[in-house]
């Protein structure tokens, strides 16, 4: 199960930072994302970071964002700053996590926090 929190109300240049954690029976967590859906918008990729560390960014969100995750934990954190109203939108959690008696991963996903940036 993944828990998703962070989400507010933030004026834009401002910042914030979101928190998803996995609970459960894992074995291991490959790579760790975020996406966003705005209102009336599809849902979008924003950021990923492997286990090894690696991360990739979408452009519009490149050097303002920051992914980074705590094995120990189970945990991905995404910093947002500098935000514009145009970052508002529900912030999705999303790993690939492989559990007892699988064989394969599977793709699990947190319920969303809202992240809303006033102008």
């Amino acid at each position: 199960q993944l828990q998703a929190s962070g989400g507010g109300l933030v004026q834009a240049g401002g910042s914030v930072r979101l928190s998803c954690a996995i609970s459960g029976s894992i074995v291991r967590i490959n790579a760790m994302n975020w996406y966003r859906q705005a209102p009336g918008k599809q849902r979008e990729f924003v950021a990923s970071v492997t286990s090894e560390g690696r991360t990739n960014y979408a452009a519009s969100v490149q050097a303002r964002f920051t992914i980074s995750r705590d094995n120990a934990e189970n945990t991905v954190y995404l910093q947002l700053s500098s935000l514009k109203p145009e970052d508002t939108a529900v912030y999705y959690c999303n790993a690939a996590v492989l559990t007892p008696g699988s064989y394969q991963f599977n793709n699990y996903w947190g319920q969303g926090t809202l992240v809303t940036v006033s102008s």
